[in-house]
């Protein structure tokens, strides 16, 4: 397995996930590094070749990555995609907590970037820190989104929504799953944006009460509660509260909420 599609060398393992693993590597034509997602065809859950179509119908969007090449052989299925910086839970393990204007800073990003995703019929279903990049050189101010191995349309046909239907178990990471993903109702654009709040709390807060609980009755408690707490800058509470009124099909305000986070950061 060290050189993929006689193209590209895989120089060392950079994480790993449900899915199988990830590698830094190189195209050995013409020097650029790439990461290497690797799924073995064992699993036969074929998340990786779900992302990498999703990957290619996304194709262009700032802030998400392109693939290179999507291929398998006798044991393994690969994706090439480009290289990456830090994740924000990287940057966050380092730093602990991150000021008001940072968060909002990266909420307003994240926002644009699901807002995209959603225009096009996805729902990302798996938002947490881990899943959010920074760009390499030139792009390192800007956010990438990764991971769409849990991604799906909320569209029919592309045109109507699909009906609210119940999920067999939760989808996503129980840190920072919606109300509904613990209630095992299906996820819809609303669903991710509520994923985002918990993270930006996450950020700003440094410690999400509910994290170390492995209960999903105390982590539904504490999450229904978290925007009472007067302790927070307003503007977060109000976000989930928001994002937590939407009903199953609707589409979410993203210009409003935009502003209301840039309205915060002139204050």
């Amino acid at each position: 397995m060290d050189i993929i599609n006689k193209k590209y060398r895989i120089l060392e393992k950079i994480g790993e996930g449900a899915f199988g693993s990830i590698y830094k590597g190189q195209n050995i034509r013409t020097q650029e590094l790439v990461a290497i997602k690797v799924e073995p065809i064992t699993n036969q859950t074929k998340l990786l070749k779900n992302e990498s179509t999703i990957y290619q119908y996304l194709n262009n969007i700032p802030g998400i990555p392109s693939v290179k090449w999507f291929g398998k052989d006798t044991e393994n299925y690969y994706m090439v995609i480009n290289l990456l910086g830090e994740s924000l839970q990287t940057i966050k393990n380092r730093r602990n907590c991150f000021s008001l204007k940072l968060v909002l800073q990266i909420g307003i990003h994240i926002v644009e970037l699901l807002k995209t995703i959603h225009e096009k019929g996805l729902v990302h279903r798996d938002i947490k820190p881990d899943n959010f990049l920074v760009g390499l050189n030139g792009e390192n101010k800007r956010i990438f989104i990764i991971d769409f191995g849990f991604c799906k349309s909320y569209l029919l046909d592309g045109i109507s929504h699909i009906p609210q239907k119940k999920t067999h178990n939760l989808i996503g990471s129980q840190t920072y799953a919606s109300l509904n993903a613990h209630k095992l109702i299906e996820l819809s654009r609303r669903d991710d944006l509520e994923s985002l709040g918990y993270m930006l709390l996450y950020f700003y807060s440094g410690f999400l009460p509910w994290q170390l609980d492995k209960s999903s009755e105390n982590v539904m408690r504490y999450k229904q509660d978290i925007v009472e707490d007067t302790s927070l800058p307003q503007v977060l509470p109000n976000y989930l509260k928001y994002v937590r009124s939407l009903g199953f099909s609707d589409k979410p305000n993203y210009i409003m909420i935009i502003e209301n986070f840039k309205k915060e950061l002139c204050v």
